[in-house]
């Protein structure tokens, strides 16, 4: 079986472009990321070049149809979407293939103009105890769709969003390649109307390739 072919949508540093890319170098995911568009000229499509990556650049709004042709050409099977900041009109040939991150336990702290350091100091202003990042399959709505994969940490009392962020990222960095190991191997699937995934009893989200 042919590894999965991504791409990935960013619009900021492109350390999940990274993280992604390590993990597949390091063969513990199944995978090859075949494509980065970028919302902008950034840190993060500067790396996907650095790493001989294809990167496009695509600075106004995504039509669903440019979107759905650049995807098409590259036989992508999965749409990665690692801070883009930009809604994404999903093609109807790419419904229920469309994955996103959120730094926080959505539902919470989701919505329109909530992404980076703005979450966490939500986070903190609200008193919360725990924190963390949720995985989910897309649909038309911000930070919406069926939940993949939940990680959560505590909130600590001498947080700052700085420090809360570079604890949530940690989880994110075990997070996603979790989640996108359960659906390349078919083991996750969305049904309509539930807001969790359905995960089949063998799915197994640890490194499918760490020894026993």
């Amino acid at each position: 079986m042919s590894a999965a072919r991504l791409a990935v949508l960013l619009s900021g540093s492109g350390r999940t472009l990274l993280n992604l890319h390590d993990e597949i170098r390091a063969r513990r995911l199944d995978a090859e990321i075949a494509l980065v568009i970028a919302s902008r000229e950034c840190l993060g499509a500067e790396r996907a070049r650095e790493r001989g990556l294809e990167t496009v650049v695509v600075p106004s709004a995504l039509p669903a149809d440019v979107l759905e042709k650049l995807l098409g050409e590259r036989r992508i099977d999965w749409v990665v979407l690692a801070g883009y900041l930009r809604m994404v009109k999903i093609p109807p040939a790419y419904e229920g293939r469309v994955v996103n991150i959120h730094p926080a336990l959505l539902p919470s702290f989701g919505g329109p103009g909530m992404h980076g350091e703005k979450v966490h100091a939500a986070v903190l202003a609200r008193g919360c105890k725990v924190s963390g990042c949720t995985v989910h399959l897309c649909d038309a709505k911000y930070d919406n769709g069926p939940i993949l994969v939940q990680l959560a940490c505590e909130v600590k009392e001498h947080d700052t969003p700085e420090t809360l962020a570079a604890r949530v990222f940690e989880l994110e960095r075990q997070a996603y390649p979790e989640a996108l190991r359960l659906l390349i191997a078919g083991r996750a699937c969305a049904t309509t109307g539930s807001p969790r995934a359905i995960i089949r009893p063998d799915a197994c989200i640890t490194d499918p390739h760490s020894p026993e």
